[in-house]
Order: C-alpha cells, then structure tokens, then sequence
C-alpha cells in the first residue's frame, strides 16, 4: 500500500475508533444522565404510553390509568386517576404529566411503570408473546377501614392535623392521615390550563393541604412526651415503680432560674407517684424527672424511640428532635414535651407503639410487597427491630400508668368497652409566650383479652376554630383515636 492509500486508512480508522467509543460513551457512561434528562422527552412519552401498575390496599387498587387526549400538544397516552384522592394522598403521593412524581409514586416508579430491573423477564416474557409492557403493583401495608376513620375523623374537627396508626409487633403502618388535603387526580394531566392553575392554587393555599402532616410536620408534642420521661425514668432506675412516691416539691423552680414549672390548675402533683402524676399530667414532676436524670441520659432514650433520625417508610418522615445541648431548666421543659422538642406524629405513634410491644420498637413501613404485572412477588417486606428503648417489665409498669390514665384520668374519651386502651393527653403550647392556639395531642394503644396489642395511635390537632378552653388532647384527638382503634379491631373479627 503506498503512502497517501496508507494515511487514509489509518485516519478513517480513527474516525471510525472516534464514532465507536463516542458511541459507547453515550450508550454506557451517559445513558443514566441522559435518560433522566428533563429535556428528553422520550422518557416521558415512555412513561406514560402504557397504564401504570396500581397501590394497593386491601386487596383492592386506590389508583388508576385513564387515556387521555393526545390531540395538540399532549402525545402523553394515559394519565394516573386516583379513588378518593384527598384521604390516600399521604400514602400515594402522586403521578403528574405536567409536575413528576412524589412519594410512592415516585419511590416505586420503576415498578409501577414497568422498567424496574428485576421486572426484566416478565418484561422479555411479554415482548416474545407479544403483550405490551405494563406495570408492576404496590402493596401497602395500609387499612382502609382506620384510614377512612383517621380522615373522616380530621376532616369533621375542620381544622388541621394527621394521624398514623401502627401494627406494634411489626411496624406495618395501618393508617397515615393528613388534613387539609389534596386530589392527586386534579392536576394528574398535561393540560396547560386546568393542571397549571390547580397546581398554583393548591401551592398558594395558606392552608397548605399538600403538605403530608403525618411525617413531614413536626409540632410541640406537649404532655405526650411524658411517655418518654417516665421510661428514662424508669430505665434508668431513678424510680423502680409507677407507685412510689417521687422527690417532686411543690411549687418546683427550675434549676439556675426563680421560676416555677407550673401545673395546669390546682392538681395532686407534690410528691406525687408517676402513675398519679401521668393521670393528670403533671409537668412539675415530669420537668423535675427530666433536670435529675440530665440532658444525657434523656436525649438517650429519646433516641432509642427514634428522635434525632429520619424515619424512612420507605416515604421520608422528618427527623424529630430532642436537644443535645440543653441546661437543666431547658431540659426540664424539654421532658414535659416543650422548649424546642419536636415531634413528628410517625414518631409519637413510634412512642405508644413501643411501650404497647413490651418495650421493643418495630421500624414502620408502608410497603408490604412489590408484585409484577402478573402478581409475583417481586419483594417481600420483612419486620425489623429498631431498637428496645425499654425493658419488658419496665414497658408493663409504663403500659399499666397509661392504661390509668384512660380509665380514670384525661384520657377517658378513648375507653373501648371490652379492650384495655393505654393513652396519654397532650396540649402543646404554640407561639412566642403561648400567644398562638395550642395543639391537641393524644397517643394510645389498644390491648386485646389474649394479651395482643393490633394498634398503636397517634393523633395531633390544629383547631383554630375552638375556643381556646375548649382545645384539648383528651377533647379533640382522643375520639379520633379511639374510632381508628375501634376500626382495626373490627377489622380483624
């Protein structure tokens, strides 16, 4: 070959090494950047040119794929419908042509849309007999009967608030509520006028119904905190039983300051037992408790209920918080459920749900199983412990105060005949110098005569509406539990 022949050669052979590894390059290195590019639309007509696969609760889907009008500028195929939209939001998030995904809906994409790898030969199956792609399903681990409960429940009080309701010996999440809230299916399309303008105005509610109250709202957890002082207590031997009398003066100032922790009206509380002291809600024992055992040892066993972490279900809950860094008096309000101590309502349903378990507490989830099209199962979610925050016998002399305080002291609107109902009331204080309403804790578990435990509750509310006298734990958000623990038990009969 001469010369000139021989450069050709060599240069079209580069350019055709360039053309392959350029090819590989994109093909290999690129294809996941490419592919989640806002900008390729081929993703998104993908996405939606089959229907999606269904969440599921109880054996039946709360969702749904509709054929849209592909007329215009719409080539998107099918949109996502949802069955009462505004009570499931919380748990389904939602599908939107126009604004993504959220929750599990964007958690389990892959799944519901059918592209998720472990789909691959149900997938390859279907092409070779000739049957189009479709989605896998999302089994949730929810109650429609204690979800139905939980929101209606909301809904009637008309202000704000949410609810979630545990399986204590496994961590299935039974019921997941948030109100106000918001349908998925009102802005599922591509429309640029009903989407966009449903969008705007739900983002511009000063109500902010899209906001999932139940995991990403942390509020003051007032009195119901309590539950986790009297286990520090307990725990860490500073009292051995709910009966012995405490080391609690009355009035009590709190250390480095000339104030006193105040009691709401003239309660028993000098020297009062912890069982007499849950009953109608003490702080001045409890804030006590809390500056004797310190800062340390608290925020330890707040941590082992689950404070200072995100919870993931897998749907992200907002880390609580308990301080790490607080001088006796702050640590003394801290324990009473007050200072900056903040909670999610995951993490008190966490609280009641571990106490109700003898003491061991179950990592939540929502996802019981992920199935392919055709009901395989794909993942199995398996229960797992967290951690033991207390003992058994300790979680008993705790289960034995909170069963006290439905049955004689504020928490008697939860009472079930025929169940034992353990709970605890919470008014937590809201604004600079508690210049705004208060909010309106309760956490309870319900126990079975065989000893079981089906349900652990927690329920927060925000009633702007009420007289300020009249908000209350036991007033506003004890009813709600007990009709959501009414709902799983009957549930199971």
């Amino acid at each position: 070959m001469n010369k000139p022949l021989r450069r050709i050669a060599i240069f079209c052979g580069l350019l055709v090494l360039t053309l392959l590894i350029r090819d590989n390059w994109l093909q290999y290195v690129k294809a996941d950047s490419l592919k989640d590019d806002k900008l390729n639309r081929r993703v998104t007509i993908a996405r939606y040119s089959t229907p999606r696969g269904d969440i599921i609760v109880d054996g039946n889907p709360i969702t749904g794929s509709k054929t849209t009008s592909t007329s215009g500028i719409n080539d998107l195929k099918y949109k996502r419908t949802y069955k009462d939209g505004p009570m499931w939001s919380p748990v389904t998030g939602f599908a939107s042509q126009s604004f993504g995904a959220n929750q599990l809906e964007s958690i389990e994409d892959g799944i519901l849309t059918g592209n998720d790898d472990r789909l691959f030969f149900r997938n390859t199956l279907d092409m070779i007999t000739g049957k189009p792609k479709q989605g896998g399903n999302v089994v949730t681990t929810l109650s429609e009967a204690a979800q139905k409960a939980a929101y209606n429940g909301l809904k009637a009080q008309g202000g704000k608030g949410a609810v979630v309701a545990l399986d204590p010996s496994t961590g299935k999440i039974l019921a997941l509520a948030s109100y106000p809230s918001y349908d998925p299916s009102s802005f599922a399309g591509n429309s640029t006028e009903t989407d966009a303008k449903t969008w705007s105005k739900l983002l511009k509610d000063p109500n902010n119904p899209m906001t999932n109250r139940a995991l990403r709202e942390t509020y003051p957890p007032g009195s119901t905190f309590k539950v986790v002082t009297a286990a520090a207590a307990l725990e860490n031997g500073l009292y051995k039983s709910a009966d012995e009398n405490t080391d609690s003066p009355l009035p009590w100032i709190m250390p480095g300051t000339t104030l006193p922790l105040k009691n709401e009206g003239n309660l028993p509380c000098k020297d009062a037992s912890m069982r007499l002291a849950l009953e109608v809600s003490c702080n001045s024992v409890f804030g006590k408790i809390g500056a004797d055992l310190g800062n340390e040892k608290m925020l330890q066993e707040a941590e082992k209920f689950g404070f200072n972490a995100e919870q993931f279900t897998p749907v992200r809950s907002n880390a609580s918080v308990f301080d790490d860094n607080m001088n006796p008096s702050q640590t003394a309000q801290s324990s009473i459920g007050q200072y900056n101590t903040a909670a999610t309502p995951l993490q008190m349903a966490m609280v009641a749900s571990a106490v109700a378990n003898d003491g061991k507490l179950m990592k939540p989830y929502m996802v019981d199983k992920l199935q392919s099209s055709n009901l395989d199962t794909i993942e199995q979610t398996k229960p797992e412990e967290l951690s033991q925050p207390l003992s058994s016998d300790n979680a008993q002399i705790l289960q034995s105060m909170m069963e006290t305080v439905v049955k004689t002291g504020t928490g008697k609107n939860a009472q079930i005949s025929g169940v034992t109902v353990g709970g605890k009331t919470g008014t937590a204080q809201h604004g600079v110098d508690n210049s705004e309403k208060p909010y309106a804790w309760f956490v309870s578990y319900a126990k079975l005569p065989d000893g079981s435990s089906p349900v652990a509750v927690a329920v927060v509310v925000e009633d702007e509406a009420a007289s300020r006298d009249d908000i209350s734990g036991g007033g506003l958000a004890a009813p709600i539990a007990k009709n959501v623990m009414e709902a799983v038990i009957n549930s199971k009969q």
